[in-house]
Formats: C-alpha cells, structure tokens, sequence
C-alpha cells in the first residue's frame, strides 16, 4: 500500500509522522493514535479515541468513542469497537472500551463499550477473537483468552486468563468463567465454569480437567493432581455445594489454586455447572 501524504487528512499533524492513514479513512482530529499505528481505506476513527503504537485498523472497521485500544493490536476488516451498548438502561454515560495489547479481532467483530454498571468493556492482553464474536456492555475478559468464531457473549460476564471459548457458544449475562477453562463448541453457558475444568454437553457439565491446557502452561503433575482431587470432592462424592466446600477446606492445604477454586465456587452467584 502507497501512502501519499499530500491526500493524508488535514489533522495528520495531530498524530506521530510515522502513522499510516490511508486518504480513504477518516480519523477524527481529537484522536490520539500512537506511532506506527496503521489505518486501512474507509476506516473511521471517532472522537475520544486512543490507539497505541504499532496497532493496524483494517479496512472499514468502525472505532467509536470510549476506545483505548493497546499496542501491537491488530483490528480485521469490518469490526466495530466501542459501539453503544445494547441495553435500554443506557443513559449516554461516558464509558470506555478497553483492549489489552497484542490481542487480534478478525472480521465482523462487535465489542460494546460499558454502562454505569462497570464503566468499561475490557478485554485483555495477547486475546483473539475470531470472526464474528460479540462481546457486550460491562464484560471483563482476562488475558490470553480464545473467543473462536460467532461466540456471543451477553452483558456483565466475567471470563478469566487462559479461556477458551469453542466457536457458536453462548454465554448468558452475568456468568463468571474461570481461569484456564475449555468450553466445548456449540454450548450455551447458563451457569458458572469454575477454574481450570472443561465443559461440554448440554445442559453444560463438567467433563473433567482441562489437564493439556494446565500442562502447556506449566503446571506440575503434583499441582494437576491436587486439583483433580479438589473436583472429585466437588463433583464425585454426593456432597452439596455447601458440604463440599466445607469438606476441601478441611482436607487440602492451603495454596493458589486451591484457595482460587473455593473462591470462585463462594461467588458463583448463578450456581456452578454439574456433572
């Protein structure tokens, strides 16, 4: 791609000489991009928007205002980031989109800024959201997680680090999704995933540990099989919820993970998946 700077915008001055705007974009003169910061043909870049350096914008994406937008990141064709949020509460607040960096959004992409529940959307650091994921109002995505093709993720969800969400899966609001999770393809996700399992089946259920990813990222087999454990008294014993928490408390020293499992399965509000 040639970039002639006597067609660049007359506010190209606002931007570091290093940036790339196509003369088919259009960047609002109060944005503020980084260096680097590559804008393919028909793009537009609203007002209160901050994109860092090295970030590449693709062809006819949509970046609305509230986008903070990291380094590194690279936007496909046709995503829209930092829309309005899809909920009749919305008053116009001033609210933030926030996206960590090195994280990829392919094609067709749609993240909604938040409301006065969080104020802010926030996906993390090295994600990737393949094609035509939605992700809405008040989420809270951690770092290095795998959303795969057309998930869709309603409002006010809580998904941790290491996640993978399997392509056409729907996630209902307000669900929390733990940290190194793997949800099967096709689920609809009503309930709480607690950390470290992977889920499949419908209704949703646990299948057991997410023992490849734990492995990939470097956890012991004396750690993977403490874990296990833990879920053997959370789902094989017969126990209640109540009765199982109390039962690891008593039964496994105090560590990271331990101590994550049982926070988690306190909080989960919307009740934990089951075998």
């Amino acid at each position: 791609m040639i970039y002639n700077s006597n067609l660049l915008p007359h506010n190209i001055v606002a931007f570091h000489m290093s940036t790339l705007i196509h003369p088919l974009a259009y960047v609002n003169p109060n944005a503020k991009l980084g260096e680097n910061v590559r804008v393919e043909p028909f793009a537009v870049i609203y007002d209160d928007v901050e994109i860092q350096d090295n970030t590449y914008i693709g062809a006819h994406t949509i970046v609305m205002q509230g986008a903070r937008i990291g380094k590194n990141c690279k936007i496909h064709p046709h995503a829209i980031i930092s829309n309005e949020p899809q909920d009749l509460k919305f008053a116009g607040e001033k609210t933030t989109t926030i996206i960590g960096d090195n994280t990829v959004i392919r094609e067709c992409v749609t993240i909604n800024r938040g409301t006065s529940d969080k104020w802010k959307t926030e996906i993390g650091s090295d994600c990737l959201l393949m094609a035509y994921v939605h992700v809405a109002h008040d989420c809270i995505i951690g770092n290095k997680c795998i959303l795969a093709n057309s998930v869709q993720v309603a409002g006010h969800v809580e998904i941790g680090y290491h996640v993978t969400v399997g392509g056409t899966s729907a996630v209902h609001q307000f669900v929390k999704i733990g940290d190194h999770v793997m949800v099967g393809g096709g689920s609809l996700v009503r309930k709480d995933v607690p950390p470290f399992v992977m889920a499949a089946r419908e209704p949703l259920s646990y299948e057991g540990l997410n023992i490849i990813g734990l492995r990939r990222r470097g956890f012991s087999n004396d750690e993977i099989t403490q874990i296990q454990d833990i879920y053997k008294v959370l789902y094989m014993e017969g126990l209640n919820t109540t009765e199982a928490l109390s039962e690891i408390e008593k039964k496994f020293t105090e560590n990271k993970h331990r101590n994550n499992i049982l926070a988690f399965v306190k909080d989960a509000s919307r009740g934990i998946i089951r075998t």
